[in-house]
């Protein structure tokens, strides 16, 4: 946990500066009603297999959260039907000024983070590292206890695969790049050639 907030640290000023100006650039749609609202991206958000992701999410105006419940939480999750008792999982909570691993989703699990310094300035964005293709899907960002009707956005991830390009043909044979010589009757596979 220390080593995700000494490198949050080091990005925090670009990271700021990028949450800022895409919750600003998110909020220009918004109805200025002077309400508090969680907003998020219109678009997708496109990871590469293996890289860490932000989801971003932001609540507009800016307010701290810090000591509210913050839930990141698979909208499309559908119960276990053969173990109803088990309850809810979510990708990420955050309640009481900590993190709470124990009703996380067991792929998530030492995977997400929020950025708590943040939390301050109303930033509930969701790093997620190690993005798996499993990851791909909607996510939802809610504040349960936020009096207003927009207390949660939907972050749609898209995730692509890291590819290399790669070749099915046979490495090049260099003897197989040299002009032949008229006189030679050696063939390239060693054999000699038949002269009639």
């Amino acid at each position: 946990m220390s080593s995700n907030k000494s490198s949050f640290k080091e990005l925090n000023p670009t990271l700021s500066l990028w949450t800022v100006a895409l919750c600003s650039a998110l909020v220009l749609s918004a109805p200025l009603d002077g309400q508090l609202q969680v907003v998020g991206p219109a678009q997708p958000i496109t990871a590469v297999l293996g890289d860490d992701i932000i989801l971003p999410c932001c609540l507009e105006p800016a307010a701290d959260v810090q000591d509210k419940t913050i839930l990141w939480s698979d909208p499309d999750l559908k119960l276990d039907p053969l173990n109803p008792q088990r309850g809810v999982e979510y990708v990420h909570l955050y309640r009481n000024r900590k993190e709470v691993p124990d009703m996380q989703i067991t792929s998530y699990f030492g995977r997400t983070t929020l950025f708590e310094d943040e939390l301050k300035r109303g930033n509930i964005s969701l790093k997620i590292t190690n993005v798996t293709m499993e990851d791909q899907g909607r996510y939802r960002c809610f504040i349960p206890k936020l009096k207003s009707r927009a207390n949660a956005a939907i972050v749609q991830l898209v995730v692509v695969p890291n590819v290399v390009e790669t070749s099915t043909k046979p490495p090049l044979d260099l003897r197989n790049l040299q002009t032949p010589d008229p006189l030679d009757d050696t063939r390239p596979d060693g054999g000699r050639t038949l002269q009639l």
